[in-house]
């Protein structure tokens, strides 16, 4: 790969990674040496000062193979060698996590059990098996059709949670390279030789790979590829290695033995660099050490604003192997249970023994603390197989606007009724709250609210013991529609939880995924913001609980528009916990309620995001 034209350079003395010139280098005998700084995405907050050592790995490819009848069998043998092989490496893996961080562990290790799973009877698996007799091609051509069949379906999955999509398909993705690795002998990357304290670049790092990292022995990472929200990026955040991931033009430009700065908040790679950057990077590194130590004292500290006002922080949770997430942010429980993981690939629907199981693994791991369970929010282009069959076309032509989440559950009430009968049965176990999605009308409500009581009186009939009264019954507000009708809604419901992905979606018609109009998606948009509001005060006009679980929940710099709104709870991915709670634990109630009736005033998106970013400055200089 070429140097990237466009990177910054400047010119500085060749230095060696502790920041002195390098007698005898090659850049030393060529005179003076450019600083060249990178632009990529920070994934892993921190500063990292050392020398570059540099690894590759041929890619897990093979050509496509076909096959005869007559070889099937040995194909599906070859297969089932390379799944052994793979499951060994992935148990392999977890014994030798066992001598990282305690938070490293609490991330990889469920990571390296779903691995584990998906290299059991799997529908990876067998779809691969099915396709080695039926499309007469070799195992490893199988295993990345059925892999790339899975990613794709997962990922035109219509879902607040873009993240989670993603993990999941990059989850898949993976193990079908091992598996390729494992059938064409390819060899896997080589670690064992990263001196202390270098600075590892990659054209691409897997999940495994980070496993395999050491913390103590590297300063930093950074790669020419991969995202803020991968397996990757999330493992390399419990590590704490400052990291910048998809930094173009990278590995054409670094050298082994080069001296860098590494930036893993500002997403920066600086080689060769100057005197003054250096200075400016042991800076950096000492006040980013204080403010990690400041942000770790916060997980036992309560979420309280200046003036005595409690908030609840809570966490949004897309499968079970993030619970250990949760725990780490201290987080008051679980705001957004979303329960597809239980329905995605799998040829079958659980039954209400698999859903029990599930739910009372969350709320023991909960201990107590309130979980709010989103029943199954489904539009047709979701890879649910057992769902399609009955409900022809399911998706239509816009599976947004179309049959999913509450209008489906009652079209197929039969789902709906297991899921709630599975929910009251561990409801015992800990708090609990159910969740309806896409609701768009009052009816909605009370429609479900009449299977809810039904099934609980079937349940009672039965003999089992349930709460009295029953878990609250509350509706997700994501829509237009709902957010104008809140107050009638709020007749029906028991609580509001404000989705404000997807309401920003529809109000401004705009897909976040669609590159040409991503950027006229803005939740600061009035539209958007008067929707919430409105939607807040028909809760608190009757004393009803109301929560915000989008995005816009963990951003630090909304949390005072969202609280001089009247909102009291908010429910985020685990990571941003700390930080939203620092926003808390600094403000004043009475401010941000000015606040938010300033913001209000606005017509003007652009006006609105200069309020904004001026009174969290305002805040940040106070502290």
């Amino acid at each position: 790969m070429k140097a990237d034209p466009d990177a910054e350079t400047v010119v500085s003395a060749p230095r060696g990674a502790d920041g002195r010139a390098r007698a005898g280098s090659p850049h030393g005998r060529r005179g003076a040496a450019r600083e060249t700084r990178l632009k990529g995405i920070p994934v892993s907050p921190g500063i990292a000062i050392g020398a570059i050592f540099d690894t590759t790995e041929a890619p897990a490819e093979a050509p496509r193979r076909s096959i005869t009848a007559a070889e099937v069998e040995a194909e599906r043998q070859r297969l089932a060698e390379a799944v052994a092989a793979s499951r060994k490496q992935v148990a392999k893996l977890k014994t030798r996590i066992g001598v990282l961080p305690e938070e490293a562990q609490e991330e990889l290790s469920p990571l390296l059990d779903a691995y584990a799973m998906m290299l059991a009877n799997s529908r990876l698996i067998r779809g691969a098996r099915k396709r080695i007799e039926s499309d007469l091609v070799a195992a490893e051509t199988a295993v990345q059709d059925e892999a790339e069949s899975i990613a794709a379906a997962i990922l035109a999955t219509r879902d607040d949670d873009k993240t989670g999509l993603l993990r999941r398909a990059q989850e898949v993705r993976e193990i079908a390279r091992r598996l390729t690795r494992n059938l064409t002998a390819l060899p896997f990357r080589a670690l064992k030789d990263i001196p202390q304290g270098a600075i590892l670049i990659a054209e691409e790092l897997t999940p495994a790979d980070a496993a395999l990292l050491n913390p103590a022995r590297i300063a930093g990472v950074a790669t020419e590829e991969g995202g803020a929200d991968g397996h990757t990026a999330i493992m390399l955040r419990a590590l704490g290695i400052p990291s910048v991931l998809g930094c173009h033009g990278l590995t054409g430009t670094a050298r082994r033995g080069d001296p860098c700065v590494l930036d893993g908040t500002a997403g920066t790679v600086a080689l060769n660099p100057s005197p003054a950057t250096l200075a400016a990077a042991r800076e950096s590194l000492a006040a980013f050490a204080r403010e990690r130590a400041k942000l770790a004292k916060l997980r036992r500290l309560p979420a309280v604003t200046t003036d005595g006002e409690e908030v609840e922080l809570q966490a949004n949770l897309e499968i079970p192997a993030e619970l250990p997430l949760i725990a780490q942010a201290g987080a008051q429980g679980i705001g957004l249970l979303r329960t597809e993981f239980l329905f995605m690939n799998r040829e079958d629907l659980p039954d209400e023994e698999a859903q029990v199981a599930a739910y009372a693994e969350i709320l023991e791991a909960m201990d107590g603390e309130p979980v709010t369970i989103r029943v199954l929010d489904w539009g047709g282009e979701k890879d649910i197989e057992a769902l399609a069959e009955g409900i022809p076309a399911l998706g239509g032509p816009n599976p947004a606007l179309g049959l999913r989440g509450v209008r489906m559950l009652l079209k197929r009430p039969e789902l709906l009724e297991v899921q709630f009968a599975a929910i009251l049965r561990v409801a015992a176990k800990g708090p609990v709250r159910i969740l309806l999605p896409m609701v768009t009308i009052p009816a909605e409500v009370k429609q479900a609210r009449e299977i809810y009581e039904r099934v609980a009186r079937r349940l009672r009939r039965r003999g089992e013991r349930l709460p009295d009264p029953l878990p609250p019954l509350g509706a997700m507000i994501e829509t237009p529609g709902a957010a104008l009708a809140a107050d009638a809604i709020a007749l029906e419901a028991d609580f509001f939880a404000i989705g404000t992905n997807d309401l920003a979606m529809y109000t401004l018609a705009v897909d976040r995924s669609e590159a040409e109009v991503a950027h006229l998606y803005d939740p600061l948009h009035p539209a958007v913001l008067r929707l919430v509001q409105f939607s807040t005060e028909a809760a608190l006009r009757l004393r009803m609980p109301v929560s915000v679980c989008g995005e816009m929940a963990g951003n630090p710099r909304l949390v005072p528009l969202l609280l001089g709104l009247g909102i009291r709870s908010l429910s985020m991915n685990a990571s941003a916990i700390p930080r939203a709670k620092q926003a808390v634990r600094s403000l004043d109630i009475a401010d941000c309620a000015r606040f938010a009736r300033r913001v209000m005033e606005q017509s003007d998106p652009a006006r609105i995001q200069e309020l904004v970013m001026g009174f969290a400055e305002g805040l940040t200089e106070r502290a």
